[in-house]
């Protein structure tokens, strides 16, 4: 006997069935549109570095790309919450709180480099020569090949 895969379905068709995934879909585009909402009420500047979290029970949770754009936001507070106020979508909402959670592109970017002088390198190669364990020895042996470049 062998397996036969079902045949795909449409997208439209696949939100129309499955209900958990119709659901998902209608929350983010709700969060679609309250982002949009949001935007039109931010400064330029701010726009890329605000975004809709959730929206439940009166309060509105903003993720905010780092502190300093937190801290600006925080000050403009009242003045947000009087203008989303003012909107349809946000008319029951009491209370703005940010949190503070930097991009993944910018965590990855941010690696450390190690550069040695050239007596360190030496000085580590040399103690790597003198130690038994293979893998603190491939360790310290990776660690002497961080010198500065050659010109």
């Amino acid at each position: 006997m062998s397996f036969r895969p079902l045949p795909a379905k449409a997208p439209a068709a696949l939100l129309r069935e499955a209900k958990p995934l119709q659901a998902l879909f209608n929350e983010a585009q709700r969060l679609e549109k309250l982002q949009r909402l949001l935007e039109s009420q931010l400064q330029p500047a701010a726009r890329e570095h605000c975004h809709v979290a959730t929206w439940r029970a009166g309060c509105l949770l903003l993720i905010v790309t780092d502190g300093h754009w937190a801290t600006r936001l925080r000050y403009q507070q009242k003045r947000l919450l009087k203008q989303l106020q003012a909107l349809e979508a946000f008319a029951t909402l009491t209370k703005i709180h940010f949190k503070v959670q930097p991009s993944t592109a910018e965590r990855r970017a941010g690696g450390r480099t190690i550069i040695l002088s050239d007596s360190a390198a030496e000085n580590i190669q040399a103690t790597a020569e003198g130690i038994s364990d293979p893998t603190l020895r491939a360790a310290l042996e990776r660690l002497a090949k961080h010198t500065k470049p050659a010109d």
